[in-house]
């Protein structure tokens, strides 16, 4: 790979794109980063407490910042926080620096993978978890297609395959 260009995972909690994230990038010799990650270290503190002490849109504004510096990186697999598509100006650096791959999955397969996760404030305390999803959804799928150059359902299949898949799209797309 000649010029090293970036990848950007986009998608609702619970897609993968943390674990998908780090496969492809141990696979395509990138360096991974989570913008969750990125804000715990930076903060000091998991997600959940700063969601706590500066509610969604203090979150939103550490998110946005930590997107623009790490977009401006090259050679990266970067997995985006579920909201970080709510920020216009996010979806306009994503789409400008990298390719933007978007795991689709259900809501079913969501609450299956997120029902133990203690470190989602969104879902963690509400009394239907199913229904936050089906909101956030709503707002945000479209949102996630809107950006996205590759989709790529994460349902039925494991990682392995689902990385497979998106490095294979991604040699037709310009990366191989």
């Amino acid at each position: 790979m000649a010029e090293k260009r970036n990848i950007f995972l986009v998608g609702p909690m619970g897609a993968g794109k943390s674990t998908i994230g780090r496969q492809i990038a141990r696979q395509l010799h990138l360096d991974f980063y989570d913008s969750d990650t990125e804000i715990e270290r930076r903060t000091g503190a998991d997600i959940s407490w700063v969601f706590e002490l500066e509610g969604e849109e203090g979150f939103r504004v550490r998110e946005e910042k930590v997107i623009e510096e790490l977009t401006e990186h090259m050679g990266i697999v970067l997995a985006t926080g579920g909201g970080s598509v709510m920020s216009k100006e996010s979806r306009n650096r994503l789409s400008a620096r990298g390719v933007v791959v978007y795991l689709e999955t259900t809501i079913d397969k969501q609450l299956a993978r997120t029902q133990r996760d203690k470190r989602r404030p969104l879902i963690a305390e509400a009394d239907d978890p199913r229904k936050v999803l089906e909101e956030l959804a709503e707002v945000r799928n479209p949102l996630y297609e809107e950006i996205a150059d590759i989709v790529v359902r994460t349902d039925e299949q494991s990682a392995k395959v689902v990385v497979n898949e998106i490095i294979e799209q991604l040699g037709v797309n310009g990366l191989g």
